[in-house]
Formats: structure tokens, sequence, C-alpha cells
């Protein structure tokens, strides 16, 4: 039998097997918990042990630092499984993991040079911290970088501040989006270092879930992936010890560079999770139509025209989201590179709303096939509906992605905001 994440990874290697047969393991754990986790709004505290336990909070972390060695393939095998039993539980482990970037990005910068020996010392020391405290503590980490303030010029606008004081820094701002708060261990927080005005004073902050200062700013409620504790960061003069951050000036940046693809380069993960929501949709959506029977001919509801013509565009929509998403992840993972990186996001600008777009019209079509019957908020249809329509705004909506990859096509414009140097 095929495990779930082989039904989008579709050429595992045995590693990639292994690691992906740990999670098949904790699938009914995480499945289980899932409604009460939609209706009460609440990530259920009992996966963070599950996960921990099974070793998948290091899933992506280099052995030498206590993970499991694998990569984005199985990163996006993963959370295309979990999503297919608990889209929202899905979603906050993947943010968890691309905390991993902070540390692996960063190692890539220090053997490419970027940085000189004094600077390579500092910035070592704390991607190993983040490494470690993933693989080998089985720590929570959430990443937080969105802010409630936005410009018309880029998706996210670093306005939480980080000041320089005796020891460390103190830190002030709100962020607006980050899955897990209130449950993981740590937050990494991204900050604009006090004196600078672009991305060469971004820096980032570990900061302890009950530190001095550190609250919740409202409580999720959405319509869909309602269990991922979305609830934000109110900052109010977080003290944060200079070994817990990363102020190298420009660090943040030459990351970047690193990544094969948009920003920390495993975005694509993250609508995974979305994917396999509309992947499980259907599976249940066919199985419930071809189990029940009309009462006059006692043949399978599926054998109806109608119903039919929806499954066909059900597979067709299914089959055109995971062929986007496969490619993506090809153009990302693929040694040696097909594209250059320029070419690799301009794509990923595409694909993100091609996947998001086609899988929510499973979404659609399957509530179709159910009827009134599936509309109450606990059934496959009305849940997955709810949970499929927050990929169409997640990080990006589509309509934003392909402007910003027709700019790219016609003028070569990219996210001018990362450029370098001191302000006043």
């Amino acid at each position: 039998m095929k495990l779930t994440g082989e039904y989008f990874v579709e050429d595992m290697s045995a590693a990639e097997k292994a690691r992906a047969e740990k999670v098949e393991a904790i699938l009914p754990a995480i499945k289980a918990a899932a409604l009460m986790a939609d209706a009460e709004g609440a990530f259920p505290q009992q996966h963070v042990n599950t996960l921990s336990e099974a070793g998948l909070l290091g899933l992506i972390i280099p052995e030498e630092f206590g993970g499991m060695g694998g990569g984005l393939r199985d990163l996006a095998a993963t959370t295309f499984a979990l999503g297919s039993v608990c889209p929202s539980t899905a979603l906050a482990y993947f943010f968890h993991c691309s905390s991993a970037s902070r540390g692996l990005l960063a190692l890539e910068a220090i053997e490419a040079g970027l940085f000189t020996d004094a600077e390579a010392v500092k910035v070592k020391a704390f991607a190993e911290k983040v490494l470690s405290s993933m693989g080998q503590e089985g720590l929570w980490l959430a990443n937080f970088a969105s802010e409630t303030v936005k410009s018309q010029s880029a998706a996210i606008t670093i306005s939480t501040t980080a000041k320089a004081v005796e020891g460390g820094y103190l830190l002030n701002g709100i962020k607006s989006f980050g899955c897990a708060t209130g449950i993981a261990d740590y937050y990494l927080v991204t900050a604009s270092l006090d004196g600078y005005n672009d991305a060469s004073g971004l820096c980032t902050f570990m900061i302890a879930k009950d530190a001095k200062g550190v609250n919740e700013r409202q409580k999720w409620d959405a319509l869909g992936m309602r269990g991922t504790a979305t609830h934000g960061l109110i900052l109010e003069d977080v003290f944060v010890a200079e070994e817990m951050a990363l102020t190298v000036p420009g660090a943040f940046v030459k990351c970047m560079q690193m990544s094969r693809g948009s920003f920390v380069g495993n975005q694509l993960a993250g609508i995974a999770v979305y994917l396999g929501t509309a992947w499980s949709l259907y599976q249940q959506t066919l199985a419930g139509l071809t189990k029940a029977k009309f009462a006059d001919t006692g043949k399978s509801i599926a054998s109806s025209p109608m119903h039919q013509q929806l499954i066909g565009e059900m597979m067709a929509d299914l089959e055109t989201a995971s062929l986007w998403l496969r490619r993506q992840l090809q153009l990302e993972t693929a040694e040696p590179e097909i594209l250059p990186k320029n070419e690799v996001v301009k794509r990923w600008r595409l694909c993100k709303g091609q996947v998001s777009e086609y899988g929510f019209k499973v979404a659609v079509n399957a509530l179709k096939c159910t009827g009134t019957s599936g509309t109450g908020n606990q059934h496959p249809s009305a849940l997955g509906l709810r949970n499929m329509a927050m990929a169409l705004v997640q990080a990006f909506p589509a309509e934003r992605g392909r402007l910003m990859a027709a700019q790219m096509e016609t003028d070569g414009a990219e996210q001018s905001q990362f450029g370098v140097g001191k302000g006043a």
C-alpha cells in the first residue's frame, strides 16, 4: 500500500519512505482530534508530544543536530499527509519547520563565504542554537514575521523594532500572523534593528513563550484552519539576551540568497497542506457517493450523470493542482538546478495561486455532490470548503502572485525591499 505522502511525492527514496512511515504512524492520532480542533478553534496540545516523540519536530534538521536529516521533499510529503487528516495541525507544523531555515540557510551562507570570520562566529552560534533546539531537544518553534502594518510596495513590512540595551535587546511591536501562539516553546521573531531603515537591519530573535512582555494579540476565530493557534503576538519591551539573537547587519539578506525558492525556500510545503486537504476531500466524497444508493434503483449515486460530471471536474482540478506543485517541488530540489532562482520564484508566484484556486474548486464541487446534507460545519464537505477558502488568501492571493510574476517577466522586477545598506 502507498503511504499517504506518496500520493504527492511519487518517487520517494528508501530514506524518504522511512521518514514517511513515521508520519504515517501518527496520522490516526492527529485525525482523532481534528473535528474537536475545528469546533473549539484550538490547537490540540497533545499533538506537540505526538510529533516530538516521533522525532518529527526535527524532520528537516541535519542528523548532527539530532534531527532526521530530511529535506524539502520530506517536508512537502509530510504536510500533504497531515493536511489530509487535520489541515490545522499540518499548517502549524509547517510553520514550525519553516523555523529551520533560520539555521540551515545561515550555515549555507557561511559556507559560501558571505560573512567575515568575526560575523561567521556569531551567525554559526545562533544557527546551531535553532537547529539543536528543534533536533536534539525536540522543541516546537513558531516563526513570526507578518505584521499588522502593511504597505503597497511590500507584502511584509517589518515595523517591530529591536533596540540594543545592556546584555541584549528590547523588542516592541505587533505580529499579526504566526501559528502556534501559546503552543510553541519559543517564538522566532523578525524585527528591525534600531538605526536601520532597510532589510540590512532585519534581525532574528528567539523568545521564550512565557517571557515578560509577550502577550497574545487576539483569539483566532476564522472561517477555516481554526485549530492553528494563529493568535499573533504583542511585544512590549521584551528583553532578549544577546546569545538569543542574530543581529549581524545584512545577515537576513545574505541568508535569503541561499534559498532555492522564494524567501526561505520552503513555502510550497505550506501549500502542500491544502493540496492534501483537497486530495482527502475528493477521496471522501467519492467513497460516500459510491456507497450511497438510490432507493428506487439500488444504483450508486456516483453513477448519476450529474454526479459523474462533478466527479470528472474534481479529478481534473485535483490533477491540475498536483501537477503545478509537483513541478515546483522539482524546480526547488533538483540536482543540478533546472532553472535559475529568479525563474523558480516567478513560477512559485503562479504555482501558489493555481494550487489554491484549483483546490478550492475541488471543495466547491464536493459540496455540490453532497448537497444540503453536506452543509453541516463538521461534515467533510463543509469543513473542507472552509479550510480550502483559507488557501485563497494565505501569504498572497492568486491575483497578487500573477501580478508579481508578470512584473518579473516584463521588467525583471523583484522585491526591492530587500536592498542592503544602513539608513539614517
